[in-house]
């Protein structure tokens, strides 16, 4: 597993040289800021534990690059219409290139990705990849129709983090069940477990935006709320008729700033209306939910992999 993501990181480095030199600049700052590859790792775990490591394992590779590809794409895209400063704690790409730049640069990065995976020859990956883009797209336009609104439903923020999160993790895990040779079933139940994966990690980004520091999460603490975005820790505050918590999020949404308002005091509220640990709860569904589709196949490492990949994300700090 780890010599096929030093492979994956060769395949990133290849297709980031081969880049028009404005982009190359670009996506060889991105891919060398430090990401976790999650994406790539869950791709290749799931091929492993379809294929039993007896199937040719160059497909995976280059398609785990793929996702890496796609998700940094998103990552420009959602910089730029969030006008973020930074990224994983260094200058985000639009604010060090500007915002045409990067939006050309993620154009190429999506362009780049499907020339990549066209190179297979499979109708049913290029399908997959095709459906999880138009979902994270979705699910940005989502993100834009809530922005700087405080009727912000659980159902709303399950949504968004199933379109803008989840879905990748679901196609990760899908694609790599169908370069491993799985049949529909099964391929069904590993996309099901990536799609729950994928939920539980979205719910930990929120709850980092409370419990962790700004130099563990890489941009400023509660940067969400200062752009707009209310998620599920702040729904859950003020759904528990804390009608403090809802004046304080107003302030922040109408200034878009912290001016008026002390971050420390509004993290202060959120943790005590127990908001944190709902939250967190729910996130703990996901990730047993999670395992529970490998339907107790733990009989090899690649099935005892995906079994701790839930508790990894459950406990990761940044």
């Amino acid at each position: 597993m780890r010599v096929d993501l030093v492979k994956v990181e060769q395949e990133l480095s290849r297709q980031s040289a081969a880049a028009f030199q404005p982009v190359s600049e670009i996506t060889s700052y991105l891919l060398g800021g430090g990401g976790k590859r999650l994406r790539p790792a869950l791709l290749l775990l799931c091929h492993g534990y379809a294929s039993g490591r007896h199937g040719e394992t160059r497909s995976a590779i280059r398609l785990a690059a793929v996702v890496e590809l796609l998700h940094s794409a998103t990552l420009i895209h959602d910089d730029v219409i969030d006008s973020a400063d930074t990224r994983r704690g260094r200058p985000s790409a639009n604010s060090r290139w500007g915002n045409h730049r990067s939006v050309l640069a993620g154009d190429w990065l999506y362009m780049q990705s499907f020339q990549i995976a066209l190179e297979e020859r499979n109708f049913h990956v290029l399908d997959i990849l095709i459906d999880l883009t138009q979902k994270m797209v979705e699910g940005e336009l989502l993100q834009l129709a809530k922005i700087g609104r405080m009727d912000v439903t659980e159902e709303d923020a399950l949504k968004l983090a199933t379109y803008k999160t989840a879905c990748l993790f679901s196609g990760c895990a899908r694609l790599g069940g169908v370069l491993g040779g799985l049949g529909n079933k099964h391929e069904e139940a590993l996309a099901e477990y990536g799609r729950n994966a994928g939920l539980a990690f979205q719910l930990v980004d929120d709850l980092l935006d409370f419990t962790a520091s700004s130099e563990q999460l890489g941009k400023p603490v509660l940067s969400d709320l200062k752009e707009g975005k209310v998620t599920l820790p702040l729904i859950y505050a003020m759904e528990n008729g804390h009608s403090e918590a809802r004046e304080l999020v107003a302030r922040v949404l109408e200034e878009k700033e912290f001016h008026s308002v002390q971050p420390e005091k509004l993290v202060a509220l959120v943790r005590d209306s127990g908001a944190l640990d709902r939250a967190r709860s729910l996130a703990l569904v996901y990730a047993g939910r999670a395992k529970a589709c490998l339907n107790g196949h733990g009989d090899s490492e690649y099935a005892r992999a995906l079994l701790t990949l839930p508790d990894f994300i459950l406990e990761r700090e940044n």
